[in-house]
């Protein structure tokens, strides 16, 4: 009996010392340590993912001045991007928005690693192509033409201040004498976004709602809602002088309407479509004295040379000594760089703000000399 109770014990402590022997020693490092090696670890993954990125910049038609000059901007910051080396970039202009959904869809379709995209849509439609890169995990900075659709998943939104643009030049009638429900003709870009907010920038600014260079219009020259019907909008110009041209032509081929006197230009372009139909053969000559004599105020933005030559009292002198007042909002092309300046900071694990609006001012031929052109 006591030979049996020994062997069961023998076989008790052999099982007891086996299964010791297969027990972990305890892990002795620190929650804080494991915090530290998990977030360096995922750091490390996120930078080898950031580094070596190729950024694809999409921009409009070069077909006219200001867009034109984006690419060009868009151009020197790229090679500034691709000889610093730590990512590469190229530039990609669609000549509508059907081919620019197409480069977009196609560079998605690739499923390339390690891509980031600076978007300067075309026009709206161009919102399912970017909701494909959304969907696709690439990061993208939009630039210029805000869609409100896709507007929050951007890494940020760089534009000029639309609104400002309308409340510059209201602000410039404003000072030049303007009144409460006085015709005034608006000359618009397009149908996007762009064109939207410069024209409730203008109104908002008339009516109180919208402040430019810190004050806003005062009481007794604010605008009411009547008053507001009093302005003319055009449709879109397309950014075009030519079309705009043969607009203001076709406008004043009604001699009643050499009476307005405001003429609002959402671009330099559109403004210069005005004063070269002015100097040119195809409004009657009594009519163009007639719209002369009442001291007309045009404005337009950009920073477009031609228009900044015209301020700087260089050409169509003739014209302008006879108009109450010439005026440019100012509206860079090269904001271009600042959004992909934008990305490059992104990657670099930079903080950036969602929406970067770029702020205005008013160049007039007293301060033009102080602005660059383009």
């Amino acid at each position: 009996m006591k030979k049996a109770a020994a062997i069961i014990l023998a076989a008790l402590v052999a099982v007891a010392g086996t299964a010791c022997s297969q027990v972990k020693p305890a892990d002795t490092t620190t929650a804080a340590a494991k915090t530290e090696s998990t977030t360096a670890e995922t750091a490390k993954e996120t930078e080898a993912v950031k580094e070596g990125t190729h950024i694809y910049v999409l921009t409009v038609p070069e077909d006219h001045g200001w867009t034109g000059s984006v690419a060009t901007f868009a151009k020197q910051k790229i090679q500034e991007v691709n000889e610093n080396g730590t990512y590469t970039a190229e530039l990609i202009t669609s000549a509508n928005a059907a081919e620019q959904i197409r480069n977009i869809e196609d560079i998605v379709s690739k499923g390339e690693k390690n891509i980031a995209m600076v978007i300067q849509p075309i026009d709206d439609t161009v919102q399912s192509a970017i909701q494909g890169v959304i969907d696709a995990g690439i990061p993208y900075v939009a630039f210029d033409r805000i869609i409100d659709g896709v507007s929050g998943k951007a890494v940020t939104n760089v534009k000029g201040d639309n609104s400002g643009i309308g409340a510059g030049a209201a602000a410039y009638f404003v000072s030049l004498g303007l009144t409460p429900g006085e015709p005034i003709y608006v000359y618009e870009g397009d149908t996007s976004s762009v064109t939207t907010l410069r024209n409730e920038g203008f109104t908002k600014y008339l009516t109180g709602e919208l402040e430019f260079g810190g004050e806003v219009i005062s009481a007794d020259k604010k605008w009411s809602q009547d008053d507001l019907k009093s302005i003319t909008y055009s449709g879109a110009m397309n950014w075009s002088r030519s079309d705009t041209k043969t607009s203001f032509e076709s406008l004043m081929g009604d001699s009643k309407n050499a009476k307005i006197k405001w003429f609002y230009a959402e671009d330099d372009e559109l403004a210069m479509g005005i004063l070269e139909a002015l100097s040119g053969g195809g409004i009657d000559e009594a009519t163009k004295d007639t719209f002369l004599s009442g001291k007309p105020v045009i404005t337009g933005c950009g920073g477009l040379d031609e228009l900044y030559e015209v301020l700087r009292g260089k050409t169509y002198e003739d014209i302008a000594s006879k108009c109450g007042g010439i005026m440019s909002v100012t509206y860079s092309p090269s904001m271009i760089q600042t959004a992909i300046e934008d990305m490059v900071d992104y990657l670099d694990g930079k903080q950036v703000t969602q929406d970067h609006v770029i702020a205005c001012e008013n160049v007039t031929s007293e301060n033009v000399t102080e602005y660059p052109s383009f």
